[in-house]
């Protein structure tokens, strides 16, 4: 799979300790046999895998809960699957939805698929359900096993789902007209979170325990849901990691200038939506997938291209009526207890990209008013050159850009902050003032055998870098071999991590009660407030620390002033 655009490329076992697992063999196998459930939408049949641990559970994989988005049903809204006509084959995976991939990698527009894992189906307790949706910048990664794999969660009594929603133009365009009025990716979502609600009994998970979470793409998603009216009633706890559609980016109500340009990479007319989209169909979903190079300046600037739309009423279902900011000050949300979550160091190998490169370096410092703008997503005014300057001024002492460590630093933390860190700082001091349940708040700053960023000279990780959470969260092998059990520091954060999310998935609280999770015996998380913003620093030991980055973020407070 190409690295290029697929994110995650970037570049004495515990248990005689007393924790606690599930039963290694909970799921009866009964001479072999595939397991099959019986849901109210139809018979679904799967198959086998195995945790890391060597206990059995059931997948079911690929599973379509939408008809497939293609013909006249491209950029419409997804169009939900509520019964299957025979019993549905879920035994291997399902595509990816398009994008830039090398090789034979499974790629369709056919992608509207759900994966369910669960222990066992027919569990007399239903189970709590952790419901993920995959990271990628709206245009890249999917919810396959290879890269959001269920062999560490599923040592829990969990049932966890991973979905695909449609990427880039095919899941985002937006003219801002009755056309395509857009957010058909998060409309996918919505979709998929029905699904559960109306099936996932079958499957030995509790459609009233539902917790919603996601990273970067994944993770502003997971906040829209809080405040679209068309999720309520469908989570009951929320966890983001690393991303916030609260931000210094500008809210919309179209994307009509990446529509238009999706129209030119291809030779479509863009003298009118219908134009473009009546153009756009004609177009095989590899044409359109393929073209994502087009959208970035060299270096692969900006990071984020596509952006959720305020949605104007054309009659149809919306899934964003208001902007995040104004919904939730005007506590409009279906607020739940929520974990949200930034890494130490976020997108900091970003300035790598920029500094090992001739040719870049030479273009931002010679263009920086056009190229700083862009790179770190300012709003596109009249002030967006004033306060790059200012950015400049206060990461870099206004220096020109040289690759030497100080430069290295101070742009690093630059693209940390402005694509992932402040819109974070500024959803948790939001949420902590505005919900009526519990917000909690970390960082993770843990660097051990693996991350998304390795020194190329070392081949060593050297800081806890933007997606380095999911490394112990989930099986990632397109990117990194499985941690084994064992008693290695990198095991042991698997058996953290799995244990704070599986233990907010049942209480809504992270904290251990009693000794039911040796694992977490050391922690005590306090939540955030308004007057003690603490939070969790999840290194090599957990520790509880005030004000996350705060000193960095009076800058973007000032260019960026909101009432909280």
């Amino acid at each position: 799979m190409s690295c290029k655009f697929f994110l995650l490329c970037f570049t004495t076992v515990l248990i005689n300790n007393g924790v606690v697992y599930g039963d290694k063999d909970s799921a009866p196998r009964p001479n072999g046999q595939t397991p099959v459930t019986v849901t109210p939408s139809g018979t679904i049949r799967g198959s086998w895998m195995e945790t890391r641990r060597g206990r059995r559970f059931e997948a079911y994989r690929g599973i379509r809960y939408a008809e497939p988005p293609v013909g006249e049903l491209r950029f419409q809204p997804p169009k939900p699957i509520l019964h299957y006509k025979g019993e549905v084959d879920a035994r291997e995976e399902g595509p990816a939805c398009p994008q830039p991939v090398e090789g034979d990698y499974y790629i369709d527009e056919d992608c509207l698929r759900i994966n369910v894992y669960t222990p066992n189906n027919k569990s007399k307790k239903p189970l709590p359900v952790i419901f993920y949706m995959h990271s990628g910048g709206f245009y890249s990664i999917s919810g396959r096993s290879d890269v959001a794999g269920p062999q560490y969660f599923l040592d829990r009594d969990v049932v966890l789902v991973t979905i695909n929603y449609r990427l880039a133009s095919l899941g985002f365009l937006s003219t801002g007209d009755e056309v395509a009025p857009g957010n058909n990716g998060f409309k996918d979502q919505v979709v998929a979170l029905r699904w559960v609600q109306r099936n996932i009994r079958a499957f030995g998970g509790d459609p009233n325990l539902v917790t919603i979470s996601g990273c970067s793409a994944g993770s502003f998603s997971v906040m829209l849901h809080m405040i679209s009216p068309m999720s309520k009633g469908l989570f009951h706890r929320a966890i983001s990691i690393s991303g916030s559609p609260i931000s210094q980016v500008a809210d919309t109500h179209d994307l009509k200038d990446l529509a238009v340009k999706q129209a030119e990479l291809l030779g479509c007319p863009t003298n009118s939506s219908r134009a473009i989209v009546d153009c756009l169909k004609t177009k095989t979903f590899r044409e359109i997938g393929n073209s994502l190079e087009g959208f970035f300046l060299p270096g692969y600037d900006p990071v984020l291209v596509w952006t959720p739309v305020v949605e104007l009423d054309f009659g149809q279902e919306r899934f964003l009526t208001m902007k995040p900011l104004d919904a939730v000050r005007q506590n409009k949300m279906h607020a739940v207890p929520f974990i949200i979550s930034q890494t130490q160091a976020e997108f900091f190998w970003k300035a790598f990209t920029v500094l090992r490169n001739q040719a870049i370096l030479d273009s931002m410092n010679s263009e920086w008013d056009r190229i700083a703008p862009i790179a770190f997503v300012l709003p596109k005014d009249q002030t967006a050159v004033p306060s790059a300057n200012r950015l400049r001024q206060g990461y870099l002492g206004g220096r020109r850009l040289v690759n030497d460590s100080f430069t290295a630093d101070g742009l690093g933390k630059l693209y940390a902050d402005s694509l992932i860190g402040f819109g974070v700082h500024r959803m948790a001091n939001l949420m902590c003032r505005h919900s009526p349940h519990k917000v909690y708040y970390y960082e993770f700053a843990y660097t051990g055998n693996r991350s998304h960023y390795q020194d190329p000279t070392t081949g060593k990780p050297i800081a806890a870098a933007h997606h380095d959470d999911l490394i112990y969260l989930f099986s990632l092998t397109a990117s990194f071999p499985d941690i084994r059990a064992g008693d290695t520091l990198d095991s042991q954060m698997v058996d953290r991590m799995t244990a704070i999310y599986y233990n907010f998935a049942i209480h809504g609280d992270p904290n251990p009660r009693g000794n039911e999770f040796p694992e977490l015996s050391s922690l005590h998380w306090p939540p955030m407030t308004p007057t003690q913003r603490k939070y969790l620093r999840i290194g090599s030991q957990f520790e509880v620390r005030e004000n996350l980055f705060e000193d960095r973020f009076k800058i973007w407070e000032e260019l960026y002033p909101i009432q909280y």
